[in-house]
């Protein structure tokens, strides 16, 4: 694949940390079951994608 390409996929990536970064629970992992974790994470993915659609 050409570099531009990749560049394209590594800046969504990117873009998607830096979103998860701004939720202050996830910069640490508090909880001691990973399932916990993943559902905090589910949750901010999903305030997110709130915030983005009534903006």
């Amino acid at each position: 694949e050409s570099s531009t390409r990749l560049g394209r996929h590594r800046w969504v990536v990117e873009r998607t940390v830096s979103w998860l970064a701004g939720c202050r629970r996830l910069h640490r992992r508090y909880e001691r079951k990973a399932e916990h974790f993943l559902a905090f994470v589910g949750i901010a993915a999903a305030l997110i994608c709130h915030r983005r659609l009534m903006a």
